[in-house]
């Protein structure tokens, strides 16, 4: 019985030094089976705990190797002001949005506008809300990429906030509670939103 259980754990070495010897082999500097630069993501976002806001969050790579960002928010106050950045993680296990952690900041650089020359990666500004509480904003950014070497946002969270970002105030702009959340995702290549 001794001497099974030597051969038994001697085929389980002999395994695993097989798998990360095929493993090593298929991935050395072989690049065929990375995914491809995608062209469009998108994040549903959902409403934390006891708030209403939801929508859509689209982004799409142009030929320039910028990125378009469309959001279509719904259920916000009217006439009102609202933080919306990409956050670290695309983890939603809180009910209040702080499982996605702070603002998705590659760079190390501080908080402020989209237009700034540096801020983070996932300042976006504000989503403005019109006399019926649905928000759009659309804007196009080099800071970026879906799943490039650039800052990739694939995977990373969205949060919309409570209130409005001042773009100034570190190191979030003061833009309160998370009232929404979503994750970024691959968008189906045949679905228009």
């Amino acid at each position: 019985m001794k001497s099974l259980n030597h051969f038994s754990k001697h085929l389980l070495l002999c395994g695993a030094l097989s798998a990360a010897i095929f493993l090593t082999s298929c991935g050395g500097d072989d690049h065929e089976h990375e995914m491809p630069e995608l062209t469009s993501a998108v994040a549903v976002l959902y409403p934390t705990e006891g708030n209403t806001a939801s929508g859509t969050v689209t982004f799409t790579l142009t030929e320039s190797g910028k990125v378009d960002v469309v959001a279509e928010i719904s259920g916000l106050s009217p006439n009102s002001y609202h933080g919306f950045h990409i956050h670290q993680y695309g983890d939603l296990t809180a009910s209040d949005g702080t499982a996605t952690g702070g603002h998705y900041n590659p760079e190390d650089h501080e908080h402020g506008a989209p237009g700034m020359g540096h801020h983070h990666a996932g300042d976006f500004g504000n989503v403005q809300s019109d006399a019926q509480g649905n928000g759009r904003k659309e804007m196009t950014v080099e800071f970026i990429s879906i799943n490039g070497d650039h800052n990739p946002i694939l995977g990373r969270g969205i949060i919309l906030h409570a209130g409005e970002d001042d773009l100034v105030s570190q190191p979030t702009g003061a833009a309160g509670a998370r009232i929404a959340q979503g994750v970024i995702g691959v968008a189906h290549p045949e679905t228009s939103l």
